[in-house]
């Protein structure tokens, strides 16, 4: 797990790792989520590997970049004054067509 340390406003450059740990090809999209829920107005992807498919080789290893900012308005709200800190997760599932048996559960 990576903490980055974001100021409401300033973008902010990371990058989540996935890994295929098949022995086949994989093609998928992401899907995010962020918590808490009430927290996610604020959240802006500004560029973003889930929008887009991926394609891993078996075993293969990827860090894929998003950039994103906290809206300022985040600090105003008073809703979000028990707010100390937003988690950013993925699931990654196979995209329709992708390599493989279809699969309804994540992938990685």
């Amino acid at each position: 797990m990576t903490k980055v340390k974001v100021y409401p406003g300033d973008p902010t450059l990371t990058f989540y790792i996935a890994q295929n740990q098949t022995n086949e090809a994989l093609a998928g999209i992401s899907t995010y989520h962020v918590t808490p829920p009430k927290a996610g107005i604020y959240f802006n992807k500004i560029q973003c590997f889930c929008f887009e498919e991926q394609r891993l080789k078996p075993k293969e290893a990827i860090e894929m970049p998003i950039l994103f900012f906290i809206d300022p308005d985040f600090v105003k709200d008073p809703k979000m004054k028990d707010v100390d800190s937003i988690t950013l997760s993925y699931t990654f599932w196979r995209a329709p067509g992708g390599s493989g048996p279809p699969s309804s559960s994540p992938l990685l």
